[in-house]
């Protein structure tokens, strides 16, 4: 008897230990859900947004902070896709795009027309932005366009398809 509780004992605070371990990092794991912006944070770019635009149509001269702010709400637009893609982005990122075009920013306004493509095609602002692009005269191919060409081997430079 004795030996087998001293094999038991240990054996079961091992076993103890063990499951310890697991199960709170299952758990965890289980409760790590993506979380989408917040409406308040959300609320807070579409405000910075609309600050800075106003500011392009009034004429006034965007100070460094202000150009900070820019390029600080487009990393954070930037980072919160890479959690989830919202719809509720898309105006910011045209809005975005306007800004960067009237400031003389061809290469960021057409990276935030591009994504507005790539990401939300089915909102209204899938439209206006292929308008623009095209305006700009950056080439746009139809997905369904690219892969009747990759599959022929016509375009085979690699190219994004914009």
């Amino acid at each position: 008897m004795k030996k087998l509780l001293s094999f038991l004992i240990p054996f079961l605070l091992m076993l103890g230990l063990i499951l310890n371990q697991v199960l709170p990092a299952d758990a965890a794991k289980k409760s790590v859900k993506k979380k989408g912006i917040s409406q308040e944070t959300l609320n807070e770019y579409q405000t910075k947004v609309d600050d800075l635009t106003k500011k392009i149509y009034e004429r006034e001269l965007y100070t460094p902070e202000d150009s900070r702010a820019l390029i600080e709400l487009k990393l954070q637009l930037d980072n919160q896709m890479d959690v989830m893609s919202e719809a509720t982005f898309a105006p910011l990122y045209f809005k975005l795009g306007n800004i960067f075009r009237m400031r003389g920013n061809e290469a960021d306004a057409i990276t935030c027309y591009k994504t507005i493509l790539e990401n939300f095609s089915d909102t209204a602002y899938g439209p206006k932005s292929r308008d623009i692009l095209e305006e700009m005269g950056v080439e746009i191919k139809n997905p369904i366009q690219e892969e009747d060409e990759n599959e022929d081997g016509s375009d085979s430079n690699g190219d994004d398809g914009f």
